[in-house]
């Protein structure tokens, strides 16, 4: 791909003190976009700003609970003073902590108030950067905005059922967005994400539900936050022109395949043929 390709570009990223997102924004930078680092955690935000700045980038980091519009909307407007302009927006913020996890369940045993706040911080979150953002981009004529999704938006699962719809909504939203304003420049695409663990995070995982995961990639291994990253800054990027309205899949194949081809591929290793 092509080197700075984000020269000149001034990029939001939300939830990016850290994780996936953290990542993304240091790939941007590192492709000469201007970056605002945005996040609830104000603190940690302004580390990972530091660290842009400390690798020559430009990065600011700005507070904000995505959740309230009050929020976003100053958020916004801080980054638009600063840098004078807004091309691309990711958002990547979400509700994933181990209390969010332990109450978002299925559906029976649903803490009502965890499937509201998913709903409050991936979902409405991302709608409400959208509604601010989207207007600085169309004078611009141009813009490009990626929203995180993931597996549990498209697959059913035992569990995380309001992070599963939530997710599920933003696809739809990509697509809303780019049929609504894509005459004017701006496109709007998710990106399915897979299991792509910082290393030293894979440690904090259960190893028997690590290694179930990776049997059913087709790749030798997991992700990696930098692949994730290198994907965003494609569809931020021009070389993702004529791509909007869709969902990219970054995955490794996890989610290309028959549930049974695991077991499949087992079988046919034991009898030593290919036929079934």
């Amino acid at each position: 791909m092509t080197e700075r390709k984000l020269e000149g570009r001034v990029a939001i990223v939300t939830g990016a003190a850290g994780g996936l997102g953290g990542e993304s924004a240091r790939v941007m930078a590192g492709h000469g976009a201007r970056l605002a680092i945005t996040d609830i955690n104000l603190e940690a935000a302004e580390l990972t700003a530091a660290g842009i700045r400390e690798q020559g980038g430009d990065a600011i980091a700005v507070g904000c609970d995505v959740s309230l519009e009050g929020d976003v909307k100053a958020m916004v407007a801080q980054v638009v003073e600063h840098y004078g302009r807004l091309d691309i927006l990711h958002n990547n913020a979400a509700i994933l902590s181990d209390e969010q996890r332990s109450k978002d369940l299925d559906i029976v045993n649903m803490d009502v108030e965890a499937w509201d706040r998913a709903m409050a911080v991936n979902l409405r979150g991302a709608m409400l950067c959208c509604k601010h953002s989207i207007p600085h981009m169309l004078k611009l004529q141009r813009g490009s905005i990626i929203c995180s999704t993931s597996g549990f938006g498209v697959q059913g699962d035992m569990t995380l059922s309001a992070y599963a719809a939530s997710k599920a909504g933003l696809i739809i939203l990509c697509k809303s967005i780019a049929a609504q304003y894509g005459k004017q420049g701006v496109r709007a695409n998710a990106l399915h994400i897979g299991l792509a663990p910082a290393e030293n995070a894979h440690g904090t995982m259960n190893p028997a539900v690590m290694d179930i995961i990776r049997q059913n990639h087709l790749t030798p291994d997991l992700g990696t936050p930098r692949q994730i990253a290198d994907t965003v800054a494609f569809l931020a990027s021009d070389e993702a022109g004529f791509v909007t309205g869709s969902t990219l899949v970054a995955d490794g194949g996890f989610s290309s395949h028959a549930p049974s081809l695991v077991q499949v591929r087992e079988l046919l290793a034991a009898s030593g043929s290919n036929k079934i």
